[in-house]
């Protein structure tokens, strides 16, 4: 079995003491590649400290919603600028972010669309966050129609509906450990989605899947989150790896 890790946040310090160790019971467990989106300036040489130094894990670049304040102009511009030193193979996480307040609203609108702008000029898809903002985040993405513009709903958790309208623009979505949570409704939405559209991530060290949620979340747990969606799903597991690692590859270029 043959699992990517679509979204996990590796070099954050809640694995400073065990992330080699981490990385190979990640392996151990089937997880053969990470892929690490970034967050905003605090972290950036962190995630590519990582990248440069584990094989198994591929960087991304771009400024997380949340961290699009009054700054926001001189985050992107960070962001940017490692873009000028080196290849990454998304742009993310980015996107809109409606959870807490709408206070810089706006200027989360205008660093979305900048950063999209990026991804068209570099030819690499985005990872977008969208928080209370899935269908906001699908208005945005229109604009782009007929661009070339391709990526992936991180952490997805909502409706048939949303789920519809997110592939019809071509995009996949990303499955995580809410898919295990008893209440969150999910699964239902997902047996009525071709697994075609779909990836597998973590998002670790958050959102750690059934039966280790309230702990830290790691790699190696996304064997969990296959083997719910193949439950959903009435398949193997195996085809679950299968089909969404091509997904992954095909996306990332991989």
């Amino acid at each position: 079995m043959f699992l990517i890790d679509t979204h996990a946040h590796l070099y954050l310090t809640d694995f400073d003491q065990d992330r080699a160790t981490m990385l190979e019971s990640a392996r151990l467990a089937g997880v053969e590649q990470i892929l690490l989106p970034a967050i905003d300036s605090e972290t950036h040489a962190a995630l590519v400290a990582m990248d440069e130094q584990f094989a198994q894990c591929r960087a991304m670049m771009g400024v997380h919603p949340c961290s699009i304040k009054e700054d926001y102009q001189q985050e992107l511009s960070i962001a940017r600028e490692w873009w000028s030193k080196r290849d990454f193979i998304a742009v993310g996480e980015i996107g809109l972010d409606f959870y807490w307040d709408r206070t810089f609203k706006d200027q989360q609108y205008d660093a979305f669309r900048l950063q999209i702008e990026w991804a068209l000029e570099k030819k690499v898809p985005i990872v977008i966050h969208s928080r209370n903002a899935c269908l906001e985040c699908v208005q945005v993405i229109k604009e782009y129609k007929g661009r070339g513009l391709t990526g992936v709903f991180h952490c997805f958790s909502g409706s048939l509906e949303e789920a519809h309208e997110i592939i019809k623009q071509g995009f996949y979505l990303g499955i995580g450990g809410v898919l295990t949570y008893k209440n969150a409704g999910l699964g239902a939405v997902l047996a009525d989605v071709p697994l075609e559209h779909i990836m597998l991530e973590t998002d670790a060290p958050y959102l750690t899947p059934v039966p280790h949620r309230g702990k830290r979340n790691e790699s190696s747990y996304l064997a969990l989150v296959a083997t719910k969606l193949a439950e959903v799903k009435a398949i193997s597991i195996e085809q679950v790896a299968q089909v969404t690692t091509h997904n992954a590859r095909m996306l990332f270029s991989l």
